[in-house]
């Protein structure tokens, strides 16, 4: 196979990196329609999604062997963002190059973000039907059981001696207690990492691994980068993709200023780009702090609502941002009809969200046998897990708090700024859908879908029903 830059050979497969067995050479309109079905059908979350690719891509058809597929997701956990989404890019780069990857991330949260823009124009048009409300009510008090299982599932994996738990412990309390931005939470996370590295190694190896199995050095240098990819391929791909990101940006700075709806989002969205360790759950904490408390985008209601419409729909969690910058473009549309200004939020805040996501890809994937096996990252990352399980911990019970009550108020002294709710507004109703929802999910394993589905339609029930 040829060995000169990346648009040379656009649609063909890329050469083992450290497996004995090619990648199938796949009919690229084969591969296209695969990503199509698997665009629609991707429910579930991040694990549902790695499994549905796992069982379509390796164990159905064969094209990616089982190494080159984990090796593919060793890399993607380390990113900031959706880490299913990048793994989509980075298994049609490795299939197709460059339109490979892009047909394959696009395709992968297309028909969610299509959907999530439907949903807000009927919410913002009929929000006020008993029939809508009934179903979002129900489906918010499901996220609940959710939001719960997330942090049992992600403690139970990453917390394995008792510096992870205190690490853990003193992420919540940062978060919780005294609303420390989730970005400081994760570099500081990260330095202690880098520290244990040095002082306690075998105490932050991720979960799994043995001392033996992380050295000092990275992979030997004959893995680390493929044919087919070259120092200025590689800076016309950093180029064109900080352009992309950026360009929308500074023109709505430069053209409506740093105070307008449209500027607001598209730095606020791309700041989260790069912070957003440990999948949706992990920063969905620090978004609503900042759409709901400093820019008033949307109600911690409708936060929750957009948390649990993004469950129901396929495609990457984090395309609540979609409904977020919907919602906040809607309600301040300065001289553009309110729906248009709405998709054009929705669209801006989904652009400067996903963008990078193939920036770290297309730059990244080269040298992943140089990032793999490296100790000092792998304890950053140890290190930077267990913190990201408070900030989910602190997720789960603002979600609570504003699912349950209807009034919650601020408590702030001593340095301390505490959520504090009002007793006479427990929703009953809604402690017994969650209730329910984490009976369905925690002890009788239902799964993801059919418990928020039937939580959809007893929270109808329940609201056409007066209650």
């Amino acid at each position: 196979m040829a060995t000169h830059p990346d648009h040379s050979l656009i649609f063909k497969p890329l050469p083992s990196v450290n497996d004995h067995h090619e990648t199938a050479v796949v009919p690229f309109w084969e591969a296209f329609r695969v990503w199509l079905k698997i665009g629609f059908i991707n429910f579930g979350g991040p694990a549902g999604q790695i499994a549905l690719m796992h069982r379509l891509l390796v164990d159905e058809r064969r094209w990616i062997s089982e190494t080159r597929f984990l090796h593919a997701l060793n890399y993607c956990m380390l990113l900031p963002g959706p880490e299913a989404q990048q793994l989509a890019v980075y298994l049609g780069w490795l299939m197709h190059r460059t339109w490979g990857g892009l047909v394959a991330g696009l395709l992968f949260i297309l028909p969610g973000f299509l959907l999530m823009v439907g949903i807000a124009v009927l919410y913002v048009s009929f929000g006020q039907l008993h029939w809508m409300q009934g179903l979002l009510f129900g489906m918010q008090a499901a996220t609940l059981a959710i939001v719960v299982e997330a942090v049992m599932r992600i403690g139970k994996k990453a917390l394995k001696n008792r510096w992870l738990y205190a690490l853990a412990a003193a992420a919540f309390i940062a978060i919780f207690a005294f609303a420390v931005p989730f970005p400081v939470i994760i570099l500081v996370a990260g330095l202690i990492g880098l520290a244990g590295a040095k002082f306690m190694p075998t105490l932050f190896l991720p979960a799994g691994k043995k001392p033996s199995d992380v050295n000092d050095e990275s992979m030997p240098e004959q893995q680390a980068e493929p044919a087919g990819t070259s120092g200025a391929w590689l800076l016309g791909v950093l180029v064109v993709g900080l352009l992309l990101w950026f360009t929308p940006v500074l023109l709505l700075w430069l053209a409506l200023g740093p105070g307008n709806v449209f500027t607001q989002e598209s730095v606020f969205f791309s700041k989260m780009a790069v912070v957003t360790f440990g999948g949706a759950y992990a920063v969905l904490a620090y978004m609503a702090q900042q759409a709901v408390q400093q820019y008033h985008w949307l109600a911690p209601g409708e936060m929750v609502q957009g948390l649990a419409l993004a469950e129901t729909t396929p495609g990457p969690l984090i395309l609540v941002l979609t409904w977020v910058g919907f919602l906040g473009a809607y309600r301040a549309p300065g001289g553009l009809d309110p729906l248009l200004a709405g998709v054009l939020g929705a669209t801006l805040s989904t652009w400067v969200t996903f963008v990078p996501c193939f920036l770290w890809i297309f730059l990244g994937a080269p040298y992943i046998e140089r990032l793999r096996g490296n100790r000092w990252l792998s304890a950053a990352l140890t290190g930077i897990t267990a913190a990201v399980v408070g900030v989910i911990l602190n997720l789960s019970m603002w979600f609570s708090l504003h699912v349950l009550f209807s009034d919650v108020g601020q408590w702030q002294g001593w340095g301390l700024s505490l959520p504090v709710p009002h007793w006479a507004s427990l929703d009953i109703a809604a402690l017994v859908l969650g209730a329910g929802a984490m009976l369905a999910m925690l002890r009788f394993h239902a799964g993801l879908i059919r418990t928020l589905l039937v939580c959809a339609l007893l929270g109808l029930l329940l609201r056409m029903s007066g209650i």
